[in-house]
């Protein structure tokens, strides 16, 4: 199965939504506790709102796993390795948008782990495992490697990447980075806010793959 399908949500199931954990309150519409060159610019109305759609399509995806497994339960054998790997796609797929959701929980309870960005841009790229011809991915952003287009490169691989509601998303949005953040100069790899913006990219994939927690790091003591 090609790993470069749309970024958008698909058919879903899997475990319970993982918990966001002990967070502290959030203290004002639009400021985020966040730091660095991609912090969100939404609000607290944005949020809400897209804490409701998002709700919305997990209900909807999870009907849509209950009529695949149905489905599946009275497929003859001859299709059964078919309806494995939709299964497997569907569960994967709910587990992370569980976790994006669980993220904006997070972010709407304690400011903190917020995306960059609330929307689900489109986004469909498939690596081809031959280097000689391998697609450059499909960006918004100019493929140039000055400082100034470096930093938009990567903060729109910052807003994707936190973006991702499925595995697809996940999976070539690891690739891309891994891709182009050996293209620049050595001098502008080592641009402070590029380099935050390649590090907020790898935590958000991180936290959606299961393989970092989602409650937020408690603030910073005064003491």
């Amino acid at each position: 199965m090609a790993i470069g399908a749309g970024c958008g949500a698909g058919a879903t199931g899997g475990e319970a939504r993982p918990p966001a954990g002990p967070v502290e309150p959030a203290t004002g519409q639009s400021v985020f506790a966040d730091d660095g060159p991609d912090k969100p610019a939404y609000g607290k109305p944005e949020l809400d709102k897209a804490l409701a759609a998002e709700r919305d399509h997990l209900a909807v995806q999870d009907k849509q796993l209950a009529a695949l497994e149905a489905r599946a339960a009275d497929a003859p054998s001859t299709e059964a390795a078919i309806f494995d790997d939709q299964l497997r796609v569907a569960v994967a797929d709910l587990e992370i948008h569980r976790r994006f959701l669980a993220t904006l929980e997070t972010c709407a309870a304690a400011s903190r782990l917020c995306p960059p960005r609330l929307d689900d841009p489109p986004w469909s790229f498939d690596p081809d495992p031959d280097p000689d011809h391998a697609a450059a991915p499909p960006l918004t952003a100019p493929l140039r490697f000055d400082l100034e287009d470096w930093r938009a490169i990567v903060a729109e691989l910052h807003g994707r990447a936190c973006a991702c509601r499925t595995l697809a998303c996940v999976d070539s949005l690891t690739v891309a980075i891994d891709q182009l953040e050996v293209r620049p100069m050595r001098d502008v790899q080592g641009d402070e806010a590029a380099t935050v913006s390649i590090t907020g990219a790898r935590a958000c994939l991180f936290r959606l793959r299961g393989k970092a927690p989602i409650a937020a790091p408690p603030p910073p003591s005064d003491d």
